[in-house]
């Protein structure tokens, strides 16, 4: 088996800059080489002051600090990357497509395709090409495809490692991970080069954690990774709903199934519904390989689980609306909140923005603090919608960096992200900065409803009555 000396890993986001920055951690004798197109992203991962580094991730910028320049390179010379490069992870982003055939639930693999033809153009030594990218099943076909048709008489062995990062919690999931997949062909090459990998990781994994499989069970498993833990969570919410019409407690039903063996207390808390760049987009992929393969039955039970996701911040949205005497124009309500969960800067598919888009509609004002989301991202989420003109976006919502100033004049304050620090505030404070009656709705369950109460907020909280 070949041990490795150069990595290279095209993708400098949420995925390629935490992953590579731990294995340049763990192994010093490999360099470790993040390319991306974005300047501005490299020059933000090269920063002297590393709390401007592009993602915010706890205990990411310890690790940064230990290896970059050491044997850890943020650049934009892709060429050069992946001409040094044994190894070449591919972390580009894999979005759902917006157009022609799969619109709106098949993976858009343009980038993708990009990498491996950029790869093809410039090796010219043997390659061991990873999948780092979420993608679906029988992508690798595809790149070996591109890659094997260069006629550079280049060797290439397609690897497919998914990742199972929980973003805010991603640096302790990298070092102690529970498995690490490793997917390629059942051949000699193909095995030696699922070795290879598996030697990076053995670095500091024990060998029994790192799991290899064929290339497509690799590929399908992270698609059924995230659609089942997707789907307890929509499973929760669902049950938060009923709670709320019943006067049970959706903390104590969640409690009691927890301690059950056979299913366990992780994602049983309700919330306003699942975000991130992971759940939706790769049941929605796996949706769309079922229609492929002609199982209707299998995508339309998928498909649900995305549906009460939708449903659960519809009725978060319509519950505010409802309860401020069914109109909120002109009225001023404070997001606390943005990020899709606590300890990431990342919004994508966050649940405040399809809550914020419904409140728009009806012509309410926004006020919105998140500790680590700046303006200019939760202005370019709300235009993406595409629902309002820029200069409608800007005109109702305020982005501030002072819960205090959100809560100012406020009818209602929603927490659309379960940040600790929300815990904490001077709840009376903010309480007696608000218009009366003072509304809070608790789309997290963070807050005590008594204390609450009892400060003299019209306190609602999501599953219970």
């Amino acid at each position: 088996m070949k041990k490795i000396q150069n990595i290279c890993c095209i993708g400098a986001g949420y995925v390629g800059g935490p992953t590579m920055s731990v294995i340049a951690k763990m192994c010093p004798e490999i360099k470790v080489t993040v390319v991306d197109l974005n300047q501005k992203r490299i020059d933000l991962w090269n920063h002297e002051d590393l709390d401007k580094l592009p993602i915010y991730e706890p205990g990411l910028k310890e690790v940064v600090a230990e290896a970059r320049g050491r044997n850890l390179f943020f650049s934009t010379e892709i060429d050069k990357a992946i001409d040094e490069a044994e190894i070449i992870f591919i972390s580009v982003n894999t979005p759902t497509k917006t157009y022609g055939k799969g619109k709106g639930q098949a993976a858009d693999l343009k980038y993708i395709e990009l990498c491996a033809r950029n790869i093809a153009k410039v090796a010219k030594s043997d390659k061991i090409v990873v999948e780092k990218s979420t993608l679906p099943v029988r992508t690798a076909e595809a790149i070996k495809s591109i890659l094997d048709n260069t006629g550079n008489g280049v060797k290439f062995e397609i690897l497919s490692n998914p990742e199972f990062l929980a973003e805010g919690t991603a640096i302790e999931d990298l070092i102690n991970a529970d498995r690490v997949l490793i997917g390629g062909d059942e051949t000699p090459s193909g095995i030696e080069a699922r070795n290879t990998l598996s030697w990076v990781y053995e670095h500091w994994l024990p060998k029994e954690q790192i799991l290899q499989t064929n290339v497509w069970s690799s590929e399908l498993s992270k698609l059924v990774a995230n659609a089942f833990l997707a789907q307890r969570v929509s499973s929760i919410n669902s049950i938060s709903a009923l709670c709320e019409k019943t006067d049970a407690n959706v903390a104590e039903v969640s409690r009691a199934i927890g301690f059950d063996s056979r299913i366990g207390s992780k994602f049983l808390n309700a919330s306003v519904g699942f975000g991130g760049s992971c759940f939706q987009k790769d049941i929605l992929n796996l949706v769309y390989i079922a229609k492929s393969f002609g199982l209707p039955e299998v995508a339309d039970y998928w498909e649900q689980v995305i549906l009460m996701n939708d449903y659960q911040k519809r009725r978060f949205a319509e519950n505010i609306i409802s309860t401020l005497y069914n109109t909120v124009s002109g009225k001023k309500i404070a997001f606390y909140g943005w990020a899709f969960k606590k300890d990431t800067n990342d919004t994508r598919e966050s649940a405040a923005i399809y809550v914020a888009d419904a409140l728009l509609e009806e012509k309410a004002e926004l006020v919105i603090y998140d500790p680590k989301v700046n303006a200019e991202t939760i202005y370019a989420d709300l235009d993406y919608l595409g629902t309002r003109t820029e200069e409608e976006n800007r005109k109702l919502v305020t982005v501030v960096n002072d819960p205090m100033q959100a809560a100012a004049n406020a009818h209602a304050i929603a927490i659309l992200t379960e940040w600790d620090e929300f815990k904490n505030y001077d709840w009376k404070t903010v309480y007696d900065k608000m218009l009366k009656p003072a509304f809070l709705f608790d789309g997290r369950r963070i807050l005590d409803a008594t204390k609450m109460q009892e400060t003299g907020f019209k306190f609602y909280k999501i599953g219970e009555a």
